[in-house]
């Protein structure tokens, strides 16, 4: 048995989106790259996806159309709720939107999403803002005893 590293799993991407073809474009765009992509088109299967597949990442739409008899998710619950729970609160977080208000630029901010792509998004820079993202090391745990 050979000790040399076995090749770099496919990183996950979960894409947020109420709009097919943002999905289906971002998700193009992502498998080229190298991803592996799941999509979800409203909060309540984005939040189903994250528990299933432990996305490495996520990019996530802020507006969603409101939910029929279940709870209205919106971009800023959703990562609310990804905060809360304790094996999906490290997971980064990258909003795109076609809302580009200052007011949504700075909750995101606040709600700890790490970058907001105005739509129509520019996938060179996403692309290599999550190549960044996902290749740098882990953040250290807060039990670690110092390095010497």
């Amino acid at each position: 048995m050979s000790t040399e590293a076995a090749p770099a799993q496919k990183k996950k991407i979960l894409v947020i989106d109420d709009n097919e073809i943002i999905l289906k474009t971002t998700s193009m765009k992502l498998m080229s790259a190298g991803y592996q992509v799941s999509t979800a088109l409203d909060g309540s299967e984005g939040v189903a996806l994250v528990r299933k597949d432990k996305p490495d990442l996520v990019l996530l739409d802020i507006t969603f159309p409101a939910d029929v008899g279940g709870v209205s998710w919106d971009g800023f619950r959703i990562m609310d709720w990804l905060h809360r729970v304790d094996e999906t609160k490290k997971i980064p977080i990258i909003i795109i939107s076609g809302v580009v208000e200052e007011k949504n630029k700075q909750r995101a901010a606040a709600s700890g999403a790490i970058a907001f792509f105005p739509k129509p998004v520019n996938f060179d820079e996403m692309i290599k803002l999550i190549r960044a993202t996902l290749s740098a090391p882990p953040a250290p745990a807060a039990s670690a005893p110092p390095a010497a």
